[in-house]
């Protein structure tokens, strides 16, 4: 939101997001993206898993002229999970994830990836996103005593001094807000 708020050019690339529906859970926190989109500084993109796979072979595609065109600063791409599963092989995801980071890096863009967490180690969100990624973020949603409670983990932001610590997180009308002295247990 603050790259929209300051004049940047973002795309929102999914591959199970609705857009009215996220549009529809946006507006809760009075986020108007149908202006953005109209000013022509939002794109949403709405691509099967498939598609994707296709792009990255040829080398970005459609993808890549709308980010060269309408100068996008910052990408989503929402989520990385549902084209993981198009890989059979540890090799291949490892392949395809270098390819996709490829083409990020020429675009130039600011990336956030998204990946649902996993117990299995079979997902492109491991080991084959985790060395080529800057920062890595873990948002947490525990349930202790029947309650659940937010929370924030950087793992890892090449470049920066950061917490080492699992912080509480909450969401809000005004967006997330860290409670970087309050220390969740994620065990």
């Amino acid at each position: 939101m603050q790259g929209l708020k300051e004049g940047e050019t973002c795309l929102y690339l999914t591959f199970e997001e609705k857009k009215e529906k996220l549009y529809d859970d946006l507006a809760s926190f009075k986020w108007d993206f149908p202006k953005y989109e109209a000013a022509k500084k939002f794109f949403y993109l709405e691509y099967s898993p498939e598609q994707v796979k296709s792009l990255i072979q040829e080398g970005g595609g459609t993808i890549d002229q709308t980010i060269k065109k309408q100068k996008i600063t910052r990408l989503v791409i929402d989520s990385v999970t549902s084209f993981s599963l198009l890989y059979q092989d540890e090799l291949s995801r490892k392949e395809a994830a270098l390819a996709l980071f490829d083409l990020i890096n020429k675009w130039g863009c600011t990336a956030v990836l998204t990946a649902q967490a996993t117990r299995s180690t079979n997902s492109m969100n491991g080991s084959s996103l985790e060395f080529e990624a800057d920062s890595i973020v873990h948002l947490y949603h525990l349930r202790s005593k029947g309650k659940r409670t937010r929370a924030l983990e950087v793992v890892k932001m090449r470049g920066t001094k950061h917490a080492d610590k699992t912080m509480k997180m909450e969401i809000g009308s005004g967006g997330i807000s860290i409670k970087t002295g309050t220390i969740v247990r994620t065990e």
